[in-house]
């Protein structure tokens, strides 16, 4: 069999042919030999890979109507809503019916974000109880597991750390104040073409307009050595981008989303005393066994850390600390993994950002035979110096090519027991 295309994994593709999934990777600069995906069975495929969990996003329904209305799926599918929904409308006092917004295909918005965090839950450890019930995988047989932002408190459940209701009351807890916050906060990533970023000088410059009173702002997450995430209210974006120039070399940019976003992870949510609220109401979690299993990548620490006795530490550090989604990347590729599932509704941000590692890596060694390449690809490969540094320390990153990615609720779709 020759190179299969592969189509990238934040696009979905309308003329996706049915019974056919998603796979994230790209096509690579030579002939690969590969069997076809769809002759490989679940324990082969998911045996050895790492599990990464979404977190919220402005959507979060993906595929989840299929999967309900599914006929092997479904009776799965719902038990896991209608817990969610029983959970979140007992912390939130009102009325919440997950699988009735489920089958509307009714996206969440920040005035129902409590359902946001109970529904991406749910879906996500429904898709881990179908592998289970449909397809007899042993879950805790994974290599490694690890989740962005919420998706680390769903890895922690569904690698039987504690159960669902565990894991959802905290954040729902604290979910009527991260909303509200969200109103005078925007989001912008900041990225640089050139050097990787001082993150020192990133965290001194957020620390400075904090120190002027007129919004805080904090780094929320390090995508990658030259890329970072912040979060700052009022006009404290702004200000930070109207500093750049004097604080950083060139080639530094900062794009603002237009969403808005619950700050979460970042200083922001000291002025509703979230953490420490939120490190109260642990005191009372119970966990089922000593740590996870598989182990959990915490992306809080940058490490495999968990166990019952550092737990709530860490889930409260988890609130206010950025998300180091970079060294979950690395660890992935230091592990020799091969194959990384992508489980939640239509998830984006980690297969996105594996894509994007694994073309400037591709794109950093075809700079070494410029045979079929064109000037003007030559001089987009050389605009990667960050890249350039590390890979002579860090030969890890050379794997990243090859790693094959899967969105579980695709594959699920096109593997139908029935």
């Amino acid at each position: 069999m020759g190179v299969r295309r592969l189509e990238l994994p934040w696009l979905r593709n309308q003329d996706q042919a049915p019974g056919s999934y998603r796979v994230c990777n790209n096509d690579l600069p030579f002939e690969l030999e590969a069997s076809s995906l769809a002759s490989i069975s679940p324990s082969d495929l998911f045996q050895e890979a790492a599990f990464a969990f979404r977190g919220y996003n402005i959507t979060n329904l993906g595929r989840s109507r299929e999967l309900l209305e599914h006929p092997a799926y479904g009776p799965i599918v719902q038990p896991y809503l209608r817990d969610a929904s029983a959970i979140c409308a007992d912390v939130v006092d009102r009325r919440v019916d997950l699988a009735d917004r489920v089958r509307r295909n009714e996206e969440t918005s920040l005035e129902t974000y409590h359902e946001a965090i109970a529904l991406t839950v749910a879906m996500e450890l429904a898709q881990i109880g179908i592998l289970r019930e449909r397809f007899g995988f042993d879950y805790s047989r994974a290599k490694l597991a690890y989740g962005y932002s919420l998706g680390e408190i769903a890895a922690l459940s569904a690698s039987g750390f504690f159960d669902m209701e565990q894991a959802l009351k905290v954040p729902l807890a604290m979910s009527s104040d991260a909303a509200e916050l969200a109103h005078d906060t925007t989001l912008a990533v900041l990225f640089s073409r050139g050097p990787a970023l001082d993150l020192t000088k990133v965290d001194r410059l957020c620390q400075d307009l904090n120190a002027e009173g007129q919004g805080v702002i904090g780094i929320s997450a390090y995508l990658a050595p030259n890329t970072a995430i912040l979060v700052g209210q009022g006009s404290t974006v702004d200000r930070f981008a109207g500093q750049l120039r004097l604080r950083f070399p060139e080639r530094v940019y900062l794009r603002k989303n237009e969403h808005r976003w619950p700050p979460m992870h970042t200083p922001i949510v000291w002025e509703r005393n979230i953490s420490n609220r939120a490190a109260v109401l642990m005191h009372q979690m119970q966990f089922a066994r000593p740590a996870p299993i598989p182990a959990v990548f915490s992306l809080v620490t940058g490490n495999i850390s968990y166990d019952e006795l550092n737990c709530r530490r860490i889930l409260t550090e988890w609130i206010d600390r950025p998300q180091r989604l970079w060294d979950a990347i690395y660890e992935t590729l230091v592990l020799g993994i091969h194959t990384v599932i992508h489980v939640g509704p239509e998830p984006n941000l980690i297969p996105a950002t594996f894509q994007r590692l694994a073309d400037n890596v591709q794109g950093q060694m075809a700079i070494r035979s410029f045979g079929g390449m064109g000037l003007r690809a030559v001089s987009q490969v050389v605009r990667r110096p960050w890249l350039s540094r590390l890979l002579p320390e860090r030969s890890a990153l050379l794997r990243a090519p090859f790693v094959q990615q899967v969105v579980l609720e695709d594959w699920l779709l096109a593997h139908s027991p029935l």
